[in-house]
């Protein structure tokens, strides 16, 4: 596990008229502040990749479908620079991935639906405070593969 990521299960509360789906509220730990929140949508085998933010703090969660994110520890002061956490979440995996600044991460769609990502980040987001890379850069050793 990268240091800092954290995989947090939450709870869905279901009955015959629909469901509640906790994400994030400002008493636990992984609540850093709120900035905005917003929607994706990956379609079935799409990928979405490599992003690093600055400064952000990202809550993800996916409400509906499944998609596998890939992180890239790049931060070198960190005891797990280097290293590569795959973690897949979804509908049967309903947990909130939250993933601190400095952490490269991409994302594949795994379900046969077009999956909806929810992203609650502490602060606004700003196009400078982001940095890419294309899907297949090779100074992160990951090969998407179906």
């Amino acid at each position: 596990m990268i240091d800092g990521v954290q995989i947090t299960p939450k709870r869905i509360i279901a009955d015959e008229r629909g469901s509640v789906m906790h994400v994030l509220r400002s008493d636990q730990p992984q609540y850093k502040g709120f900035g905005e929140v917003y929607f994706s949508t990956v379609k079935p085998g799409v990928v979405k990749a490599w992003k690093l933010h600055t400064r952000m703090t990202m809550n993800i969660i996916v409400p509906c479908g499944c998609l596998r994110f890939v992180l890239f520890d790049a931060r070198e002061n960190s005891p797990t620079y280097g290293k590569l956490q795959d973690v897949v979440i979804g509908e049967n995996n309903y947990s909130l991935l939250t993933v601190p600044p400095g952490i490269w991460n991409g994302f594949r769609g795994e379900s046969d639906q077009t999956s909806f990502l929810v992203n609650c980040s502490n602060i606004l987001h700003e196009p400078e405070e982001g940095l890419r890379l294309d899907a297949d850069d090779p100074s992160i050793p990951y090969k998407w593969t179906p």
